[in-house]
């Protein structure tokens, strides 16, 4: 059976109404591909997946499992994970992910906040009998169906809560990034927001997902982009470096493709323009945070100055606005905290009343903690968060535009600046962890020459560490709150 020519869509109350949609007239498509280490590769059509999912949710009804209790995933990104997460949702519970490179600390607070009445953790139980079409219980569009936690590089994560509609409200906001009988790699954990709340978009669309296996690697990446014919590739900046340094790429089949996204706290715009000429097809960049679902994007159609140096427009169910520190709304290129506002973002902190409503402002925009500001076109360019921006002798300093900067520095392959405390009148200094490429030698007086070339002298960092690699979240980005002791600890012995 051929996949559909346009997306499905209809007045669908639940993501089961679309479900069973998608079973009427593309139920032989593969939903998900999953190559594995070994050489081997798992394969689940939309009616396989139905079926799985509704045997496993009847076990989960055997075990006492009621619509409103939370059930945990703690797997690695795999098949089992979204038979697992379509159970739960096809017993009316709400489906928690436990990303599996979380400390035990942080998977504690997870479960002691969230109360799952089980996790799965380990292979699925054997459960058979299972009907695509069946319905254990009433579903509405407003009926919790997923907790996504926050990376943590602030503290402990905070579990941001989404209805069906939000994954709804989604798709409006994914644009070039999804076509009907796409095949697409997914990178990321599926405790990620970019999974958790995408199954509406990949139903409708009939999306075939890619599985990276497990854990990320680059030349598991390419193999799956070569061998799986990849249409849409998906990254972080990270993922997308090791990839064009792993010898395959030489080898590797990216004639399929039609779109590379990439998202992150950080493009570098030199990362933008070798994606274009090495991967042969157009570069979107999305920015988003994990409770805003959707935020803002470039096009196919933009240029590169707008791809290499802009986070694009808002998605067309996002409003846009940007609030000075003094609480006015601010004009054209004047800087201030990101506020988004769409029915695709969270509809708040899991069982936490009090940051719910620290998160958003009274006429109910998300407070993203992001800044920013927009250009003549509309687009919006981050200047890095509220909490990392740093005062330098009285002036503002964001990280974000100095490591932009540093990404055109012949001698830097990856940089991360953390402001740090001094005691002197400067106040804070910037600190920054550079990564040598190979052979090259870094010094602090070329890289504070290159900044002050094209920006303000007091933006140049004031001390250099050179290290051999960046900590990483669990989502793979730069881990500042591992460098800030470090940082501290070379501001401490700083001489100016």
């Amino acid at each position: 059976m051929p996949v559909p020519s346009v997306p499905i869509r209809g007045d669908f109350e639940n993501l089961l109404d679309l479900f069973d949609a998608v079973l009427n007239v593309a139920p032989e498509v593969e939903a998900y591909v999953q190559p594995t280490s070994t050489g081997a590769t798992a394969r689940m059509t939309f009616l396989e997946w139905a079926t799985r999912a509704d045997a496993l949710a009847g076990w989960l009804s055997d075990k006492g499992v009621k619509k409103g209790d939370v059930v945990g995933i703690r797997l690695p990104s795999c098949i089992d994970y979204v038979v697992a997460y379509q159970a739960i949702t096809r017993v009316g519970a709400i489906a928690t992910g436990i990303n599996p490179r979380y400390g035990q600390g942080e998977v504690d607070h997870i479960i002691n906040r969230s109360n799952p009445v089980h996790i799965f953790d380990g292979p699925l139980p054997e459960a058979t009998g299972g009907d695509p079409f069946r319905r254990r219980v009433d579903l509405s569009h407003d009926d919790p169906i997923a907790i996504v936690w926050t990376g943590g590089t602030t503290g402990y994560p905070k579990g941001a809560w989404f209805d069906h509609r939000c994954l709804e409200a989604m798709t409006g906001g994914a644009g070039d990034l999804s076509h009907v009988g796409d095949r697409r790699l997914s990178p990321l954990p599926f405790a990620h927001v970019g999974a958790m709340t995408r199954l509406w978009d990949e139903l409708m669309h009939v999306i075939t997902t890619v599985i990276v296996p497990s854990p990320w690697t680059a030349e598991g990446a390419l193999a799956a982009i070569n061998d799986e014919r990849v249409t849409v590739s998906q990254g972080v900046p990270t993922q997308y470096r090791m990839m064009f340094d792993h010898p395959r790429f030489a080898e590797t089949d990216v004639s399929h493709l039609r779109v590379a996204g990439i998202g992150a706290a950080r493009i570098p715009p030199e990362l933008v323009i070798e994606m274009r000429e090495k991967l042969g097809c157009n570069v979107l960049a999305r920015y988003t945070s994990t409770e805003a679902c959707v935020s803002t994007g470039t096009s196919i159609n933009d240029d590169i100055d707008t791809i290499c140096n802009t986070v694009g427009k808002p998605s067309a169910t996002v409003e846009l606005r940007l609030v000075h520190e003094d609480g006015h709304v601010c004009k054209q290129d004047e800087v201030g905290v990101v506020h988004l506002r769409s029915r695709a973002m969270m509809r708040g902190y899991w069982k936490d009343k009090e940051r719910t409503r620290e998160a958003f402002s009274g006429d109910g925009f998300l407070i993203t903690g992001d800044m920013g500001f927009v250009d003549s076109k509309g687009d919006l360019h981050l200047v890095g968060r509220n909490t990392e921006m740093f005062i330098r002798g009285g002036y503002n300093v964001y990280p974000v535009e100095i490591e932009n900067h540093l990404g055109t520095h012949p001698d830097v392959a990856a940089a991360a600046v953390v402001g740090a405390s001094v005691d002197d009148r400067l106040g804070e200094i910037g600190v920054l962890f550079a990564v040598p490429r190979p052979g090259a030698t870094l010094t602090l007086e070329s890289v504070r020459d290159h900044v002050k070339a094209s920006l303000a002298s007091y933006k140049a960092p004031d001390v250099l560490v050179c290290v051999t690699e960046l900590p990483l979240t669990s989502l793979g980005k730069v881990d500042k709150k591992q460098l800030q002791p470090l940082a501290d600890k070379e501001a401490a012995a700083w001489q100016r």
